[in-house]
Formats: structure tokens, C-alpha cells, sequence
């Protein structure tokens, strides 16, 4: 019976959680953090489980569950999972077991209230990706809003309330366009088959036909395509719409930070393929140029202003603003390779982008700061820690042997053919990204030891290696064998792209 309902169970497993937690007495901290890890570890074995039921062979949606919920308006419960979805599935699960350990002591007031917010986080970012029903997947997109907008506000830094309000506000402008473009196609379906229904394969064969007239104004597809698109590229962050997230980033906790870069800027690449290249084809094809560009932007513009980042949090930040770059260029070559390698890239971004705001958050939890200046020759006083940035600043830089050069090399050439001009000039983003990256390594571990404070330090712990350590497997895994994970997501693949 359970086997029947393996995605539901993902999906509401950590709501269940959040229920138990929130009737437990506050003063209860220890065991609401283990009650938290035990959750979450029992999530990510759930996930691996659908992972082994899974069928790479199969293009479809696998694993389907169907409910009604609001009949009269067509409106079901339909989640399913395809080789697109399922490994940003298991990179949620494995990330939330990490973002409670790299929390278990940086979070010491109201215990209960943050692992509540991170498991409702938890079952709506899951939900979103596995949700085969247009309005439910607005509902588990606006659930995430809520516990994301308490984590960065509650228990984030001095600017918290700030950044969070800037998050939420940036986040439903693009909502609220993009629940009109869903109540559109809807009604757009309900004209043709002259009944009501949101759900994702009937909005996939009605979808296409929306018009396109002689300008933007009277073409419905391009309108509708362009709501999508506001949403979308407000999440994953592009330019210019990135301006939110530095300040999430740098204000948020570091469990915060990890969940953001992780997952919720990959639901916004993640809705550019499953809604608007599906969905809508030709208006995908016109808006390529555009998006092309200002994927280049983003990766040059990210990776020059992080270069000139005192704060090592925000530094990263902007790194994500580049390298969220590259998977945009990729979808919107379209080609077989390039697409895969986005994906992948996806998940890449989610390992080393998350390591990396792990770690900057152990160093600042022992010196409460986070300016380059503030360090210097700490590599002799905390050497493991030392070789675990050392091991992800080249993973997010893209060395061969490690999970970000499979991803990128996938895209640019996957690209290349169709569009050189942009794969040259993103290319150069590459080198600036190893410029920043390296000469941040450079003035926190090796120049001259000048801070009295940084020569008591104490290296990593267990627990910190323990958090940390399953990405660090997945980070040569996929450096070393990508077939693992590119296979999967291939006949999915073809099927969308018509291929």
C-alpha cells in the first residue's frame, strides 16, 4: 500500500513532521533537532528508494497518483516524477539532512519554530517539482514563500527584516502574474475541451495552440509565455531580476543560505523547461535571442562583481548569479547536451554552491565575521578545514575530475554549435570564476597570518565534516561517473524536446 504512495509520502512526510513538532513543548530543543534529522534522513531513504523504482527507460511520468480535490473547477491532486524532476527530487532530500546539521548549533533560539519552517520549506519545494497539476504546483510554489520569508527574517542577520521583505515582495510580483497565466490556460483549455482542467497533460496538448498575432500585445502565447517567464527568472535569479539575492544570501542563516542557492533558485530553470519550452514552444523560440543574452550578462556581470566582494557570503552569492547563468544558456540552446548538461549543472550548483555556504558559515560561527580581510595563513592552523574549501572552490571552478566541469563543458558544447558568439563570451565567464574563487583562497588561507584571533581556531568538527561529507561524495561521483546521473533524465529529455 505505502509503495502506491511513495511520492505522497515524500512530499507530505515532512509537513507530518512539522504537525509532531509543533505539538511538542518548545523547551524540548535537543530532541526537536533530532526528531528534525531523523525526518529528514528518513526522507532521503524514501527518495532513494523511488530512485531504485525508478525507470530510466520510460520518457513518461512514473509513479503517478490522481485525487480529485476541487472537482468543479477540474482542479486534482496529480504528482509524478520523470528523469527531469527526479534529480532535483533527491537533491532536496539530501540537502535537508545537511542544512540541520550545519544548523545544530548556529541556531540556538526558538529551536522548534526554524525546523518547523525548514520541513514546511521541505515539502513545498518538493511538491513543486513533482506537482502534474498547474494549480496545485501554484500552491506548494507559494508554500515555499512563507517558511523561506520566517527563516531568512527570524533568524537571519542585522538586515534580516529587510531582506526578507525584499525576497518576498520581488518573489509574489512574479506569482501573481504567473497564477494568471495558469487561470488563463485553463480557461484557454476549457474553450477548446470545453471542460475544466488544470491538470499538466491537458494543458500540454491545448497550450501550444494559443495564438501568436502581429504583435506582443495580440499574440496570448507570447503574453502567457512572458508571465511564466517574469516568475521564473525572478527564482533562478537572472539579470536583472537578481537584485534580491545577495541580500537573502548574506542575511539569511547559513542553513538558510544553503536551501536557497540548493534548491529554491533551481525551481526557477526547473519552470523554464517544464512550463515555458514545454508548454509553450514557438513563443519559447522567440523569446531565445533574449534569453540568451541575458544569460551572458549574467554570467559575465556575477562573475565581475563577486570579484570584487569583501565578504565571502556575498562573494558567493553572485557567484550563483554566473553560474545560474550557464544552465539558462544551456535550456536555451535546446540541443540534447546542452540540456542535460543544465540539468546537471542544476545539481552541481545545489553541491557546490551549498558546500560552500556551509563552510563560510563554520569559519564565521568561530570569528562572527565574514571579511576576506578579517583572515589570512590560516591554512597551518585549521588544515582539514583548509582542504575541504580547497577540494569545493575547484568543484564550483570546474576541474576536470570534479561534478562542475562535467555540467559546464555539456553546455557550452551542446551550445556551441547554434550559437558561438554566446559560448564564447560565456566562456570567459569560466575564467573569471576561477580568478575570484582562487584569489579568495589565496587572502583567507595563504597570505601573511596578521590577526591574533585567527591563531586559536579551532578546525572543523564531526559533526561539521559529517554535514558537509555527502556532498563531498556527490561532488567527485558525478565528476568521475556522470553516465549515473545523465542517464536517467535522457528519454524524459528527448520526449520534451521532441527529439
Amino acid at each position: 500500500m505505502l509503495a502506491e504512495h511513495l511520492l505522497s509520502i515524500v512530499i507530505l512526510g515532512p509537513a507530518a513532521a512539522a504537525l509532531l513538532l509543533g505539538l511538542l513543548p518548545g523547551r524540548y530543543e535537543r530532541l526537536h533537532r533530532w526528531l528534525a534529522l531523523g525526518a529528514s534522513l528518513v526522507l532521503f531513504a524514501v527518495s532513494c528508494l523511488i530512485w531504485i523504482r525508478f525507470d530510466p527507460d520510460n520518457p513518461g511520468f512514473q509513479l503517478l497518483e490522481r485525487h480529485e480535490w476541487i472537482p468543479q473547477f477540474g482542479i486534482r491532486y496529480i504528482v509524478g516524477i520523470d528523469g527531469i524532476s527526479l534529480l532535483l527530487v533527491l537533491l532536496t532530500t539530501l540537502l535537508i539532512p545537511v542544512v540541520i546539521l550545519a544548523s545544530w548549533r548556529s541556531i540556538s533560539e526558538k529551536v522548534k519554530g526554524f525546523h518547523i519552517s525548514l520541513l514546511m520549506l521541505t515539502t513545498g519545494m518538493l511538491g513543486a517539482f513533482m506537482a502534474l497539476d498547474l494549480f496545485l504546483f501554484y500552491v506548494f510554489w507559494e508554500l515555499m514563500l512563507i517558511p523561506m520569508y520566517f527563516i531568512i527574517g527570524v533568524w537571519g542577520g542585522q538586515r534580516r527584516i529587510y531582506a526578507a521583505v525584499k525576497f518576498f515582495i520581488y518573489t509574489m510580483v512574479g506569482s501573481v502574474l504567473m497564477l494568471v497565466a495558469i487561470l488563463y490556460l485553463a480557461r484557454h483549455h476549457m474553450e477548446l475541451a470545453h471542460t475544466w482542467s488544470f491538470a499538466y497533460a491537458d494543458i500540454l496538448a491545448t497550450a501550444p495552440k494559443l495564438a501568436i498575432g502581429a504583435s506582443f500585445w495580440s499574440s496570448p502565447q507570447l503574453l502567457v509565455f512572458a508571465a511564466f517567464a517574469l516568475a521564473f527568472a525572478i527564482k533562478v535569479p537572472m539579470f536583472p531580476f537578481h537584485t534580491w539575492l545577495p541580500d537573502a544570501h548574506v542575511e539569511a542563516p547559513t542553513g538558510g543560505s544553503i536551501i536557497l542557492a540548493g534548491v529554491l533558485l533551481k525551481l526557477g530553470t526547473y519552470g523554464f523547461l517544464r512550463f515555458n519550452r514545454a508548454l509553450l514552444p514557438e513563443a519559447w523560440t522567440r523569446f531565445v535571442p533574449l534569453i540568451l543574452v541575458l544569460s551572458v550578462i549574467g554570467i559575465i556581470y556575477g562573475a565581475w562583481v563577486a570579484m570584487v566582494q569583501p565578504d565571502m557570503k556575498k562573494l558567493v552569492a553572485y557567484s550563483s548569479v554566473s553560474h545560474l547563468g550557464f544552465v539558462m544558456l544551456g535550456l536555451a540552446a535546446g540541443t540534447m547536451a546542452s540540456t542535460q548538461g543544465a540539468i546537471l549543472q542544476m545539481v552541481n550548483h545545489g553541491l557546490s554552491t551549498g558546500a560552500l555556504f556551509l563552510l563560510v558559515g563554520v569559519i564565521y560561527e568561530r570569528r562572527h565575521t565574514r571579511l576576506i580581510a578579517d583572515y589570512g595563513g590560516i591554512a597551518g592552523v585549521v588544515p582539514v578545514y583548509t582542504g575541504l574549501f580547497l577540494l569545493v572552490t575547484l568543484s564550483s571552478i570546474g576541474l576536470p575530475g570534479l561534478n562542475g566541469f562535467v555540467g559546464e563543458f555539456l553546455i557550452l558544447a551542446g551550445s556551441w554549435k547554434a550559437h558561438p558568439a554566446a559560448v564564447a563570451f560565456a566562456a570567459l565567464g569560466i575564467i573569471f570564476g576561477a580568478v575570484y574563487m582562487l584569489w579568495m583562497v589565496q587572502r583567507v588561507f595563504w597570505n601573511p597570518l596578521v590577526h591574533d584571533e585567527n591563531r586559536e581556531l579551532r578546525d572543523v568538527t564531526f559533526r561539521e565534516v559529517l554535514a558537509v561529507a555527502p556532498l563531498l561524495v556527490f561532488i567527485v561521483w558525478i565528476g568521475v561517473h556522470p553516465t549515473t546521473f545523465l542517464y536517467p533524465m535522457e528519454a524524459a529529455l528527448r520526449l520534451l524536446l521532441g527529439q
